[in-house]
Parts: structure tokens; C-alpha cells; sequence
């Protein structure tokens, strides 16, 4: 084989044959890891608490107190429509934020990633001297 610059290059040796390795017909094992799973849950929009997921017309929130049975934590809540609902509604609801009595009324929920461990077989220290003598006990 002749190339035009005749330098010296890496095709110039031929590549070692290698046997083939035979692949099984059976898939590899699948290892079980220990991976955060995902919850669906219903937020505050004011505080960002947790709320209930069942919420009535005279649920709040047990942080601030605010109504949860409101436009702003419905899912048709849209500022960019008209009314601010992306349904049709007959008038128009003033205040967002207050308690109503919508029908069309569905929670705003969201799927959130859980990031609690699993909590250690050992309580943790109640104060820095216990935690201190811990560390030197056989």
C-alpha cells in the first residue's frame, strides 16, 4: 500500500486480532439501587407549605392561614386569560388570594422528587458533649 507522504502512521501495522467474545442469551443481572422516588403533592403558593390533598372550600394553610380554596391554587389559574381562568366563567372573581366556592375548582399540584433518607438505626446526639463522648466509646 502506497500513500502519498510515505510517513511512518498507525495504519502502518496491522491491528491484532482479538477472538470474539460470545455473548449469553440471559440479560446481565439487574442491581436494585436505591434511587429517591417521586410524590404528587399540593403546595402553598404563599409559603410553600405542604398542603392536604383533599382540600375543601374552608381549608388553610397551617402556616399562614391562607385559603387554599382560592383561584391561585387552582390549576385553571392563568394571568393571561381571561378572568384569569382558563375556563369559561359568567363573571369575574376580584380577589385571588381570598376563599370562593368555584365548581370548577382543582387543586394545583406538582410531582416532586423525595429527598428524605432513610433515617440511621442510631438517634442522633441531644448536645455537643454527648456526640463528643460518643466518638471515644468502645
Amino acid at each position: 500500500m502506497t500513500r502519498k507522504y510515505r510517513q511512518p502512521g498507525y495504519q502502518d501495522e496491522q491491528p491484532e486480532k482479538r477472538p470474539k467474545r460470545k455473548r449469553s442469551s440471559t440479560p446481565p443481572e439487574l442491581h436494585s439501587k436505591q434511587m429517591p422516588g417521586f410524590q404528587e403533592i399540593a403546595r402553598c403558593t404563599m409559603c410553600g407549605a405542604k398542603a392536604p390533598h383533599d382540600i375543601q372550600t374552608e381549608t388553610q394553610c397551617s402556616q399562614c392561614k391562607t385559603h387554599l380554596h382560592s383561584c391561585r391554587h387552582c390549576v385553571f389559574f392563568d394571568t393571561s386569560a381571561r378572568y384569569e381562568c382558563t375556563q369559561e366563567l359568567s363573571e369575574r372573581v376580584n380577589k385571588k388570594d381570598i376563599g370562593n366556592n368555584c365548581n370548577l375548582f382543582v387543586a394545583k399540584k406538582t410531582i416532586e422528587r423525595m429527598t428524605t433518607s432513610i433515617r440511621p438505626a442510631t438517634p442522633k446526639p441531644k448536645t455537643a458533649r454527648q456526640a463528643f463522648d460518643d466518638l471515644f466509646k468502645s
